[in-house]
């Protein structure tokens, strides 16, 4: 039995996301890392710092490589982070030689952080996809019923007629502009990493800019001078921009929530949930989830901003901060845009006629 609600057995009924848990799972961590590491071989050995052949046996690993996930356990709680053990066990695939190749120069950080950033590239996308549906779904609605008059309230009291459409460009504007932060935020945050013990490549001395450059090249990463392993500044961000994104979406779940109640009634919704007291009740659930999931993510928010707080070269301290807290924060923000286009698909009508 799970205790996280986005994949516990009847909890994800309601908070699941299976599209982008497979990509936050363990398995698509360690394939992410084992890119990082064959990326790495090929760039090294186009540069000459390891010889051709190391990199073609490295790149062999893709399909020879299968990871002891109970090895994996262990020295997690050994080591603290995931890849000493990991980079023991590929070496273990290796010959010798190519085994001395692998890895080369890098750290844990380097592969876990590189990992993650090679996952949110294809999270990303998901997410910007669904946002431009929900902005498409308020659009059919628009258009459908945006003639219609409604009732405006400020501070839940009447206050003057406006229309239909008037709310919904409202629900609708901010999205817009989560879409447009998300494409300036993922030049900072889809940035390979790859700095070594103390983020200066202290053994590729001149061949360390050139390297990295081949390495994003090959992971269709951003490249930076500097390596950002306690600089957390863009991952921080880009939990900042869940939360907005959240946010936005659960301020429409409020209003469609209000909007539902008997009286008025100035939205008519199709299939509801139902009450097991009450057989004539149609609940707004998806409504009520929207809300819920914004004030997760909007408490979660801070906890991530702690996460910039590295001591020096390297936190382990922050760093496993973002291990808790970022993945839950990706799948109910994931989960609020699912359910946000299930419940404006559920809209029989709105306004007055």
């Amino acid at each position: 039995m799970s205790l996280s609600p986005f994949d516990h057995p009847f909890l994800s009924g309601l908070f699941g996301d299976p599209e982008l848990a497979g990509l936050l799972s363990a398995r698509a961590e360690i394939e992410a890392m084992v890119a990082f590491e064959i990326a790495l071989a090929a760039a090294q050995a186009e540069c000459g710092v390891i010889p051709q052949a190391d990199a073609e046996a490295i790149a062999g690993l893709e399909t020879k490589y299968t990871a002891d996930f109970e090895g994996l356990k262990s020295g997690l709680g050994r080591d603290g982070v995931v890849a000493p053990e990991m980079v023991k066990q590929m070496r273990s695939a290796l010959g010798d030689q190519a085994a001395r190749s692998l890895h080369f120069g890098a750290t844990s950080q380097d592969v876990v952080d590189t990992s993650l950033v090679v996952r949110l590239k294809l999270i990303t996308a998901i997410l910007a996809t669904r946002i431009a549906a929900v902005e498409k779904a308020l659009a059919h609605l628009s258009d459908r019923f945006g003639g219609r008059k409604l009732m405006a309230r400020t501070r839940m009291q009447d206050a003057l007629e406006i229309t239909v459409a008037d709310r919904i460009a409202d629900w609708t504007a901010p999205l817009a502009r989560h879409r447009q932060r998300l494409e300036e935020i993922e030049e900072r945050l889809l940035v390979v990493q790859y700095g070594g013990a103390v983020g200066i490549l202290e053994k590729l001395g001149e061949d360390g800019p050139r390297v990295t450059r081949a390495l994003a090249e090959r992971l269709g990463l951003g490249f930076t001078e500097k390596p950002w392993h306690n600089q957390r500044d863009a991952i921080v961000e880009f939990s900042g921009w869940l939360g907005l994104v959240s946010g936005s979406l659960g301020k429409i779940g409020q209003d469609i929530a209000m909007m539902a109640q008997n009286a008025p009634r100035d939205v008519v919704l199709t299939g509801g949930g139902g009450s097991s007291a009450m057989p004539h009740k149609s609940n707004p659930v998806a409504a009520e989830v929207l809300v819920t999931l914004a004030r997760y993510v909007a408490g979660s928010s801070g906890t991530m901003a702690q996460s910039l707080v590295h001591e020096q070269e390297r936190s382990g301290a922050a760093w496993t901060l973002e291990w808790l807290v970022l993945p839950q924060m990706i799948l109910a923000t994931g989960s609020s845009l699912l359910l946000a286009i299930r419940l404006l698909d559920s809209v029989d009508g709105m306004g007055q006629g």
